[in-house]
């Protein structure tokens, strides 16, 4: 009940849709069931049992009124031009009722149209706002090909599900309502009888889809799992390659694609028993209404005739569509319902970085950013612990350490990709919790071992996160980090393409483009994560000089993995296993016995 719930929240920003859709449907059931009703003066017709009708007096609102009015004008009408001019009147009113009945019908699905269309655009919109405001951290854990699986197939699943399914649940039941008062109208008794027997077969139904949610959640999480197989062989191709994984992989794909084979073949064997199992049942009512109709025809109790009954069971028999639609559709949405939950989860993950209601705005860096007894943790180990640092405005600081040691996740938390677990991290004396996320994070340029391009022109890349900007400034930029010439050589310059990834270019390039796009943010603190140590001789040669010309007159913090690139620094950090052991400079650890930082640069020199 609770994803119900989950699922109408979803649908309430189009509730005037969702009313407009319910009228037009209760305005085409009336037109369906007079259409309907019609088959009994047809028949009187045919068979020529047109009987005598009183004038039915003064108007009353009242159903029994509207009905003598009625066949006193059929009974005026076939005296009047004959029963041959009666029967074509009728076919014409059907004609006519039918038009109006698939025009509402229509008008009614347009907006529930509309009201799917929308759900699915806002559910895709949500999730994705969501995994951009979640932290690095929760990626730690999630599985990228689970989270693609949650954007793409499961709500796939629910437009195909769900949302399918409710233009059955928002119409059927009107029609099964309007159509059971009638039924009870024409006969209360055997109303009264085919509403006992239909709970029944609502009951062995509802049993037979009992484990239809729980099997199709455990296929999504299934087939999450298999995608991100896919991605990590295709992140690692040349790996898999390289050592002669295939047939490895290859088992354990096999594995997983048969384990998620299992579960889909059991979800679709579930699903597909709702319909012949509904029809079933309803043949089953239809059989007992018709015997014990019959009976009451026969005997003439409760005012049953044989046109009354053959109208009955036309109007009945017009009520096991919608309901065997209703149990189709419930089977449906029970197997959607697993993605509407999945979807819950990842949108009501913990958002641990928040932004204060009152944050307070920054435009500059003037004094120091300071660690004051930080430690941080990604589960229940401790990576960092009780971290104290003090970094000046204009320094050049630089952490190493073995890896492992908390490198990359120190430098994670100044702007905030991470939160503190204890401790707080000050910027110019104000906790940066304190701070505006985007104006803190405007402070800072990045530049990683890895570096991440989009799959966009040189000039998009370059002024990635800026909403306007000049050509002028971007080939600036490019000067700079020594990216210019290369850029100029390519077929269409700076609106050239990168490929997915940068897959176009090479490891000494993509840093280069990498190394631009700091430049143009122009940042006051500067955080680069060894950006050469993946590189050859030449590219490095190009990728470092581009990284003293960014490095000029800024706050830089570099995490060093070639001690030989950091003697320089005005201050190192020396980590290991998330503790601050040494800190100095160059000559000043250097000079120390058995030091931490000396040990590893001897390891270097070897």
């Amino acid at each position: 009940m609770n994803t119900i719930r989950i699922l109408f929240k979803y649908i309430s920003p189009y509730r005037w849709q969702a009313i407009k859709n319910v009228l037009f449907n209760i305005i085409s059931a009336f037109f369906a069931l007079f259409t309907y009703t019609l088959v009994g003066p047809f028949l009187n017709l045919l068979f020529k049992g047109v009987k005598a009708a009183p004038e039915p007096g003064e108007f009353v609102f009242s159903l029994q009124w509207l009905l003598a009015f009625g066949r006193y004008k059929f009974y005026s009408y076939v005296t009047e031009h004959g029963e041959a001019q009666t029967i074509l009147l009728v076919c014409v009113i059907v004609i006519i009722a039918s038009l109006l009945k698939n025009g509402f019908i229509f008008l009614a699905n347009n907006n529930m149209a509309y009201i799917r269309a929308g759900t699915v655009r806002d559910l895709r919109k949500k999730l994705y706002d969501k995994v951009l405001r979640l932290p690095l951290s929760y990626f730690s854990d999630a599985r990228k090909g689970d989270v693609m699986t949650r954007i793409s197939n499961d709500v796939q699943e629910i437009e195909l599900s769900v949302m399918s399914s409710l233009t059955m649940m928002f119409r059927d039941p009107l029609y099964i309502i309007i159509f059971v008062v009638y039924l009870m109208v024409t006969s209360v008794e055997l109303t009264l009888f085919a509403l006992i027997m239909m709970p029944v077969s609502g009951w062995l139904i509802g049993k037979a889809s009992k484990t239809l949610k729980s099997s199709s959640f455990a296929g999504q999480q299934s087939l999450g799992r298999l995608l991100s197989q896919v991605e990590e062989t295709l992140s690692g191709l040349r790996i898999i390659k390289g050592f002669n994984a295939e047939k490895k992989v290859t088992s354990q794909f096999t594995d997983s694609n048969e384990r998620y084979t299992k579960i889909f073949r059991r979800v679709t064997r579930k699903a597909y028993l709702a319909s012949p199992l509904s029809e079933f049942l309803a043949t089953i009512v239809i059989m007992i209404l018709m015997y014990f109709g019959a009976r009451l025809a026969i005997s003439g109790v409760g005012n049953m005739t044989p046109d009354k009954l053959i109208t009955f069971m036309v109007v009945f028999s017009q009520i096991i569509p919608p309901a065997k639609n209703i149990t189709t559709g419930y089977f449906m949405i029970q197997k959607g319902l697993a993605s509407i939950e999945r979807l819950d989860q990842l949108l009501n993950a913990e958002e641990k970085i928040k932004e204060k209601e009152n944050a307070l705005p920054v435009k500059s860096f003037n004094k120091a950013i300071e660690f004051q007894n930080v430690w941080f943790s990604y589960g229940t180990e401790p990576v960092l612990k009780d971290i104290n640092l003090r970094i000046e405005k204009g320094q050049t600081v630089a952490i190493v350490g073995k890896s492992g040691s908390g490198k990359s996740t120190l430098v994670d938390l100044i702007p905030r990709f991470m939160d503190v677990d204890s401790g707080r991290i000050l910027l110019d004396g104000i906790d940066i919790r304190d701070l505006k996320i985007k104006d803190l994070r405007n402070l800072m340029g990045i530049v990683s071992q890895h570096p991440i391009l989009f799959n966009t022109s040189f000039a998009e890349n370059i002024a990635f996160g800026m909403e306007s900007f000049s050509m002028e400034d971007v080939i600036n930029a490019a000067r700079i980090a020594n990216a210019h010439d290369f850029i100029m050589e390519t077929e269409n310059g700076y609106e050239t393409t990168v490929g997915e990834g940068g897959c176009k270019l090479s490891g000494g390039q993509r840093q280069r483009i990498s190394i631009a796009r700091a430049i143009m943010a122009n940042p006051p603190i500067l955080i680069l994560d060894e950006a050469t140590s993946s590189l050859d001789t030449e590219s490095e040669r190009y990728v470092q000089e581009a990284i003293v010309r960014l490095m000029k007159n800024r706050t830089s913090i570099v995490i060093a993995h070639r001690l030989s690139t950091i003697q320089n620094a005005d201050v190192i950090i020396v980590l290991d296993s998330g503790r601050i052991v040494e800190t100095g400079t160059h000559k000043e650890l250097m000079g120390k016995d058995n030091g931490f930082y000396k040990r590893l640069h001897s390891y270097q020199a070897i």
